[in-house]
Order: C-alpha cells, then sequence, then structure tokens
C-alpha cells in the first residue's frame, strides 16, 4: 500500500490520485460497505431492511409494527409487508400487546433467533473485512469519530436511513 498525505485541503492523497473528501470518502465507503453487506446476507436469505427489523425486534422484544415503522423510518405498510413475511418463513410471531390489544407485539421465534444470530456474525465478519487496513486503536478511533458525527447529524443510532427508500 502506498503512503497517503494530506494536503492542504486536509484531503488525503496517494502519488497521482485525488481520494476527495471526508464526505465524499464517507459516501464511497458507505455505498460499498451497503452493497457487500446486503450480498453477504442475501445467503441469509435477507434484505437489508429485513436483518434491520430483525435486529431491532431482537433488541426490543414485543415492539408494535407502529413502534418498529417509527424507529426505523419506513412506511407503516412496508414494516406490515415484511413482518407478514419473516412471519410467513417462521422467523417471528405476532402476539396481542398486553398493553394495548388494538396492537400486536413482535417476537422472535427460535427460528428467528438462530438467524439472528448467524446475522450477528456476518455482521461481525463484515465489519473485520471492511476494517482490516486500521489497527484496533484506529478502529476504535475511527467508531468514535463516525457516531459524533452521526449523534451532530441527528441520526437514529443503529439504523440505516436507507431503510426508508
Amino acid at each position: 500500500m502506498s503512503p497517503s498525505t494530506a494536503t492542504q485541503d486536509g484531503e488525503a492523497t496517494r502519488p497521482g490520485r485525488r481520494r476527495g473528501g471526508a464526505a465524499f470518502l464517507l459516501a464511497q465507503v458507505g455505498a460499498h460497505a451497503s452493497s457487500r453487506f446486503a450480498e453477504r446476507i442475501a445467503d441469509l436469505g435477507l434484505t437489508p431492511p429485513q436483518a434491520g427489523l430483525i435486529r431491532a425486534i431482537a433488541a426490543a422484544p414485543a415492539s408494535s409494527q407502529q413502534q418498529l415503522a417509527t424507529q426505523l423510518g419506513l412506511l407503516p405498510s412496508r414494516v406490515v409487508a415484511f413482518v407478514d413475511d419473516l412471519e410467513s418463513r417462521g422467523l417471528l410471531r405476532r402476539e396481542r400487546s398486553s398493553v394495548d390489544r388494538r396492537q400486536y407485539a413482535l417476537h422472535l421465534t427460535q427460528d428467528g433467533e438462530a438467524l439472528m444470530r448467524r446475522l450477528q456474525h456476518v455482521a461481525r465478519t463484515h465489519e473485520r473485512d471492511l476494517c482490516q487496513a486500521l489497527d484496533e486503536a484506529e478502529h476504535a478511533q475511527l467508531v468514535a469519530l463516525l457516531g459524533r458525527i452521526a449523534d451532530q447529524q441527528g441520526l437514529t443510532a443503529g439504523v440505516h436511513p436507507g431503510y426508508a427508500r
């Protein structure tokens, strides 16, 4: 790997190659990471929004479809379609909410929990592969810096904004 240098405007370059600013690099790496993650979870029979929904249910069992739609920034009708599909595959179940009988609380089934564990393994592998150019301290620093940017921009922790599309 060629050494990088910083230009006056702070852009990282390699000899004869302009990389762009932080916003461009975030977009470039983000698009690449999203695409690669989608490829990896396709092997599990999931799309990124389905993976996000499973992850959200695992993190907050008994959430309603409306709560998940709000959290993930999805139209409620899209959540219903995803829930219908995942339920038909035996990955989650709907139960009447004990708090509001008009709503359903969502729970992962045993198969859904097993899939969530596989999804976590894929995510860890993806993270490791994507960040292999960094040592442990650099990785921690990158996560901290990106977290600060995400917070400052008002992004919801743990929710990919692309799910809404």
